[in-house]
């Protein structure tokens, strides 16, 4: 499985927690960590400071804390334990899927299991209130949309046409013809 991976598995790139002004870059491959620092400073003594670096082996990383300290500080502790997770082989495969793809999987799931999965994390929070993924479901479950639907879940949201009950569509479908031909006859 693991060959599947990209050679680079993991980057980020942010800035010193203030008053530093000092940039860093953390990568992560498939054999090594390489963290990378600039210093930006108005202090004569760091104006000819070399940008730096230190690579290390996942299994030496593991046991240098230092360096995860600094991880920690400028990246959050969020990224350490997923660096951490990543230099002991603990891959999450689900997360490297793209948007597009698990949309697609995700509008085939029942609406409990997608109320609990959107619970999992920001990243399916987003994903399971977006268009793109109630036009899918909306789709699924209607034989035909019609010129008419589709114009009115555009402004309404898919999602609320899908929850939205026939009699209240409809009703909804008649207001719109109908502020649409009284303004067709004020042009006139």
């Amino acid at each position: 499985m693991a060959s599947w991976l990209p050679e680079t598995l993991f980057e980020i790139v942010g800035q010193g927690p203030a008053p530093s002004k000092d940039y860093y870059q953390l990568l992560v491959t498939r054999s090594q960590l390489i963290f990378r620092w600039w210093r930006i400073s108005l202090r004569n003594e760091y104006r000819s400071t070399k940008p730096g670096e230190a690579k290390e082996t996942h299994e030496d990383f593991l046991e240098n804390s230092h360096l995860q300290v600094q991880i920690a500080l400028i990246f959050g502790a969020g990224i350490l334990d997923y660096v951490f997770n990543l230099c002991k082989g603990k891959f999450d495969f689900l997360e490297r899927l793209s948007d597009t793809l698990l949309l697609r999987i995700i509008s085939y799931l029942d609406l409990e299991d997608l109320v609990r999965l959107s619970q999992t994390s920001r990243r399916f929070a987003k994903l399971c209130a977006s268009d793109k993924l109630w036009e899918r479901i909306v789709r699924l479950a209607c034989d035909t949309i019609t010129p008419d639907m589709k114009s009115l879940a555009e402004n309404m949201g898919w999602k609320q046409i899908f929850f939205t009950n026939k009699f209240q569509f409809l009703r909804q479908l008649r207001k719109r013809k109908q502020r649409q031909g009284t303004q067709g006859e004020k042009r006139l």
